[in-house]
């Protein structure tokens, strides 16, 4: 992005705060006139001074003009000094309001994206935490220089050249041959680097990604023990960084040292010209202070740009990456205007396809109906798309090819975010935000009392285990095991009570007597709901009013238990395998022996 384009991009968010602009723009005016008293009062005290020594005059003669010279810039310096802490301090406040929008629209733009944003390779978790962060700081700094630095320093220049101008047009003329050589090694630093900053962008973006995967990985990389190749992985990114950072700043120095250059001659030809000019008499010596004072007002922003040329050239980086995120428009998550208000919960699914973002054709003319009050089983090898019919359902994606209806009418054409409070979704590994218990299951239904959340602990069987822990519902809830931060998603199930139940694998974390103590309360809240399951374990699809087997994306078979095992087809060949996976036979036995045991005894 240029700069103009940033500019126009920030317009509307700095819009708020004109007021602030103008009371800013009105002290840099008093500021950059006050900024050119020194110039004003250094010429007409040599010069006075000069005079006085002329006329053999000493002390007792110049003591009245010391003193109106320092009262003078003694007031001088006490209005400049509040006319910076206003400056300073207003430029500062539209910073942190336009931060904190900026900051706001990113969350809010972010939280409204479909799940296929996320999974794109482009905005994995570390690389959008780095966009949005260096983003809004290096936006905030081109904010700060405006308004803190390069504003006033420029006004400053402006003032102090018109009067340069009008002193001596010949100096003036000097001091502006100089500045068309300076912005172009500008322009041309700018140039080369314009490639090698959106490089070193992503390679900050790829270490943060990788810091952020080694966190997430730690339990694997240290039980197949490659915590060497990680490192050496890092090692090879952060070299790799390291040469892109050393190459910018040598590039940086190069021009920076060719633009002290530059302002350095035209220091030297001020000098050489005003004395020039005293010597053949057409100014006097105080002129000579007041000229190189006012060059050195002229020359500031050159000096100051040293500074802000690297941060204005981040802003030119991120700032990119940073609006791709909020004009991600084709990401934001569709919704319709239909309220679901008297849904009875029956699905179909009629010859959909669909494909991930990553390419992978998950479904293939997939032809499933959900019935309203009833439980549907999904099942199927990993992989078959199971999952993915369910992340149809709750419209986190919308399906390439066919038609998804929910009572007849297009699932499409419901609001997203009412229907999603008619659903609760229950998943194989579910996210536990940072907080205590209490805060967890209340996600559930936030305005819910502690009554309510004990009484949904109690049906997920989770009660008694929370009120053995030093804090009870305040302990910390990602500091539990991976079975109970499950109950915890379960317990969130209850006190949401949905009509409409997704349950993915929802006791494959817990043991068996947890698996069976879940189960009996799932039975008791399915009663009268629409349900789909999906689980590996027989005892919780055995029961269901209607089973599809998927295979490789396609439905391939569907009826009752009785029905699909009677078929001997790909639900049979799961089953047997499932059974045999279990040691069914040997159990079976075990539980015959001790019932003839049993019976013995009774005889």
């Amino acid at each position: 992005m240029s700069l103009w384009e940033i500019i126009r991009r920030l317009y509307p968010y700095v819009r708020p705060y004109r007021g602030l602009v103008f009371g800013t723009l009105l002290l840099t005016l008093v500021g950059s006139l006050a900024a050119q008293v020194n110039p004003f009062v250094l010429r007409y005290t040599v010069d006075t001074v000069q005079g006085l020594l002329n006329r053999n005059q000493g002390l007792a003669q110049g003591l009245p003009l010391l003193l109106a010279v320092s009262a003078l810039l003694l007031g001088k310096e006490i209005i400049n000094t509040s006319v910076q802490f206003g400056q300073k301090y207003y430029g500062e406040k539209i910073r942190i309001n336009v931060s904190t929008q900026l900051s706001e629209d990113a969350v809010h733009k972010v939280l409204g994206y479909q799940l296929g944003f996320y999974a794109d390779n482009g905005n994995q978790t570390g690389k959008l935490q780095t966009r949005i962060d260096r983003g809004v700081e290096s936006l905030m700094k081109l904010v700060q220089n405006f308004f803190i630095d390069i504003l006033p320093l420029f006004a400053n220049a402006v003032v102090a050249l018109v009067i340069m101008f009008f002193a001596n047009v010949y100096v003036g003329l000097v001091a502006v041959a100089v500045l068309p050589v300076y912005f172009w090694l500008s322009y041309r630093q700018a140039d080369r680097l314009n490639g090698s900053r959106r490089a070193l962008r992503g390679l900050r973006e790829a270490k943060s990604q990788g810091l952020v995967n080694l966190i997430d990985s730690a339990v694997v990389i240290k039980s197949f023990v490659r915590e060497a190749y990680e490192e050496e992985k890092q090692t090879r990114l952060q070299q790799d960084l390291q040469a892109a950072q050393l190459e910018t700043r040598k590039v940086n120095f190069r021009y920076d040292g060719l633009k002290t250059f530059t302002e350095s001659i035209g220091v030297v030809l001020i000098i050489v010209l005003t004395a020039y000019l005293v010597l053949d008499r057409q100014i006097s010596i105080g002129a000579i202070m007041f000229h190189i004072l006012l060059f050195n007002n002229v020359s500031a922003p050159i000096r100051q740009l040293h500074r802000i040329y690297d941060e204005m050239n981040d802003a030119l980086t991120y700032s990119e990456g940073f609006f791709d995120i909020l004009d991600a428009a084709d990401a934001t998550e569709p919704t319709g205007a239909l309220l679901p208000d008297h849904l009875r919960g029956t699905f179909e699914l009629r010859h959909v396809d669909f494909t991930y973002p990553s390419g992978t054709q998950a479904l293939h003319d997939v032809n499933i109906t959900i019935e309203a009050g009833k439980t549907t089983a999904l099942v199927g090898l990993s992989g078959a798309g199971k999952s993915t019919v369910i992340n149809l359902l709750c419209k986190f994606y919308a399906p390439d090819r066919g038609a998804l209806l929910l009572d007849g009418q297009p699932l499409a054409d419901y609001n997203t975010h009412a229907l999603r409070q008619q659903i609760g979704l229950v998943l194989q590994k579910n996210h536990i935000f940072k907080g205590t218990i209490e805060e967890n299951i209340r996600y559930g239904v936030m305005d819910a009392d502690l009554a309510q959340i004990q009484a949904a602990a109690r049906q997920a069987y989770l009660h008694d285990q929370i009120m053995q822990l030093p804090k009870q519902y305040q302990s910390d809830a990602q500091q539990l095991s991976g079975g109970q931060q499950q109950r915890i998603a379960i317990a969130r199930l209850f006190l949401k009570n949905p009509p409409i139940i997704f349950l993915d694998e929802p006791t494959a974390s817990l043991d068996a007597i947890a698996t069976e103590q879940i189960k009996n309360s799932l039975e008791a809240i399915k009663q009268g709901r629409t349900v789909v399951i999906i689980s590996h374990s027989l005892a919780q699809i055995v029961d269901s009013d209607c089973i599809y087997v998927m295979q490789q994306g396609r439905a391939v078979e569907s009826g009752t238990h009785e029905e699909l095992y009677d078929q001997r087809g790909t639900y049979r060949e799961i089953f047997d395998a499932s059974a045999r996976s279990l040691n069914i036979e040997k159990l079976a036995r075990v539980m015959v022996d001790d019932g003839d045991d049993v019976a013995d005894t009774a005889g």
